[in-house]
């Protein structure tokens, strides 16, 4: 602790910490170069969390309904058009947690719950409306060749008759990009069953942390000249992560969804790390840090601290996030 402490007040050893964090970037490569070659996969079982716990149970039911979908696919989705918020609504008028326009809610809406009615503001209806209507699209493009769940997806965007008259997804720029950033965003509500390829741009977000350390932290800050370079804690990430060409959301509840989850045993250094009061709810994540080994992260941790390295293993640890580009980029811009 005593050294910690120097590292981050006194400024006395920082040589030995740019040391102790460069063997950690080395290691960062060697360990991508040594699984480079391994296969993702595993089930679509929802990731820790992923999915706030009101609606975990009816996500993981409805979202087996059909060979097309899945529980993180169905995931996805609702976090994709409301960030699970239940009384969202677009400026289309779209509606609910599923938004859900009210022509298609007419068709395709459900009474989930059997109360008697259909409300597409209660999630228990909406959500089973969602993996209905999904299947509805499935079952119209079952013989179209291709994938039957990127024709599923191309047909919500576009219509199951181009999915049709096109054999597979059709050539529109906009339905190709709905179709790879719900599949891509699909993974990062799975739990991964293996160990998922680390992230190459990892070591260059922890070189721009640990150049960080001492910097007094600002609520609300990016690091503009204006504030002084200071930051918040998603505020650094963001900046860390922009500077190898990833651009991720702003607060950590989202930065949570840039991609897959290892588990405690299996972080990497560069893997985001997420701190909450309520462990079953992802969108209730309040601060995030960027690990660098040994159960330590870089953080900017709160009003009248520095950046600073913190440990990782406290009753508030959340989980992580391998960050990756695709998945930064299949996040929605708001939620």
């Amino acid at each position: 602790m005593t050294v910690r402490k120097a590292w981050i007040v006194g400024g006395v050893a920082v040589g030995a910490a740019l040391s102790f964090v460069m063997l950690l970037v080395v290691g960062v490569y060697v360990v991508a170069g040594n699984l480079a070659n391994t296969v993702s996969g595993g089930t679509k079982a929802l990731a820790k969390g992923a999915v706030p716990a009101a609606y975990q149970s009816l996500v993981q039911k409805w979202g087996n309904l059909c060979p097309a979908i899945n529980p993180a696919l169905l995931a996805a989705q609702l976090y994709q058009e409301s960030g699970f918020n239940p009384t969202a609504k677009s400026p289309a008028a779209a509606q609910g947690i599923a938004q859900f326009i009210p022509g298609t809610w007419a068709t395709h809406g459900v009474d989930g719950d059997g109360d008697g009615d259909k409300d597409v503001w209660d999630p228990n209806d909406a959500i089973p409306s969602a993996a209905s209507y999904d299947c509805s699209l499935a079952s119209y493009v079952k013989d179209v060749p291709g994938n039957l769940t990127e024709n599923m997806l191309a047909s919500y965007n576009a219509g199951a008759y181009a999915v049709i008259k096109y054999g597979g997804v059709p050539p529109y720029r906009e339905t190709q990009n709905y179709v790879k950033q719900i599949t891509t965003l699909e993974e990062s509500f799975a739990a991964p069953v293996s160990r998922v390829d680390p992230s190459k741009q990892a070591a260059g977000a922890i070189d721009y942390a640990q150049k960080k350390l001492g910097t007094p932290y600002l609520w609300g800050g990016t690091g503009t000249a204006e504030q002084g370079g200071r930051f918040d804690c998603s505020g650094l990430t963001q900046a860390a992560y922009e500077t190898v060409g990833i651009t991720l959301p702003r607060v950590a509840n989202d930065q949570y969804n840039a991609g897959p989850h290892p588990a405690r045993d299996e972080l990497l250094p560069g893997d985001l790390v997420f701190f909450s009061d309520d462990l079953t709810n992802s969108r209730a994540i309040r601060h995030v840090g960027i690990y660098v080994g040994g159960g330590y992260m870089i953080d900017a941790p709160r009003t009248g601290a520095v950046i600073r390295f913190d440990p990782i293993d406290t009753p508030d640890y959340f989980g992580a996030t391998r960050v990756t580009e695709d998945g930064a980029k299949a996040l929605p811009t708001t939620v």
